[in-house]
């Protein structure tokens, strides 16, 4: 009795360990893992693709979302869009910054500076609920907030492989998630559209993305969903980790001189002790 007791346990964690590692099903709507230039330890961001994210957002996402942490002067860096400083005075005057106040004690609108970070439409969030019915999330950080589980055993193999990008792949999934009919025997609440990626699948969010050439792009990319979702989830990737190249480039540095001194260390003891062992 006691050996078939064994055996039945044995059999059943074995399925228990296949079922968790049998993939995902369709139903489950796991978004697709997305090539990106920035993954892995070597990867470094698309400065085309982020500008071209960038364009997007300002004319799509930008009517809603805010990127309250992210200055004009940011869309410069080297590592990132790389835009000219004068290409970034021309992007900050096109937005109007509420500054003040001036010597009548009053505040004013001016034109943007590369100093000032990226203004929301709206001016509080009740403002924005009043005007959409929600208030928007600000997007600065999205791409890093933004996730979903990838499951037993695929996040032990993340581990080696350095895998962090389940926010952006998320959002891309996300922007081409939208489906005219929801499935049979879904029903929504009023108001809300289907999205096969989104957490209930319920979104309140109208398809911001809805049709090829909405956004013109002038470098031959093809202007269609699937570019325009990829290149504004980099840019939003972007926003929320701007250091990402400096970090992985610092990791390398560290490492390489790590494996430098654990080297000098080892011939130095070998050096001590064959003396030690000489007098001996």
């Amino acid at each position: 009795m006691g050996a078939f007791r064994s055996k039945a346990l044995a059999i059943a964690m074995a399925a228990g360990l296949l079922s968790l590692m049998a993939p995902a099903r369709a139903e489950d709507n796991i978004p697709p893992r997305q090539s990106w230039s920035f993954s892995g330890p070597f990867g470094i961001y698309d400065r085309a693709q982020l500008q071209r994210g960038f364009k997007v957002y300002r004319e799509v996402c930008g009517n809603c979302h805010s990127l309250k942490l992210l200055s004009f002067r940011d869309l410069a860096d080297p590592n990132g869009p790389g835009f000219s400083p004068a290409q970034v005075a021309a992007i900050a005057a096109e937005y109007k910054v509420t500054d003040g106040p001036n010597d009548q004690g009053e505040m004013f609108e001016r034109p943007g500076r590369p100093a000032d970070h990226f203004p929301s439409r709206y001016p509080n969030d009740q403002a924005a609920r009043a005007a959409l019915g929600v208030a928007p999330p600000d997007m600065s950080v999205l791409a890093k907030a933004r996730g979903y589980e990838r499951g037993f055993p695929w996040f032990i193999f993340d581990v080696f492989t350095q895998y962090q990008e389940q926010g952006v792949d998320y959002i891309a999934a996300m922007l081409q998630g939208y489906e005219e009919t929801p499935p049979q025997g879904v029903n929504l609440p009023q108001g809300t559209y289907y999205n096969k990626y989104f957490p209930g699948h319920a979104i309140g969010m109208p398809q911001p993305l809805a049709s090829n050439g909405q956004v013109e792009y002038t470098d031959g990319t093809p202007a269609d969903l699937q570019h325009y979702s990829q290149d504004v989830s980099a840019f939003l990737m972007w926003a929320a980790e701007p250091s990402l190249v400096r970090r992985k480039r610092l990791g390398l540095q560290v490492m390489i001189v790590l494996i430098v001194l654990a080297g000098l260390l080892y011939f130095t003891k070998k050096q001590v002790w064959s003396q030690v062992g000489g007098h001996a």
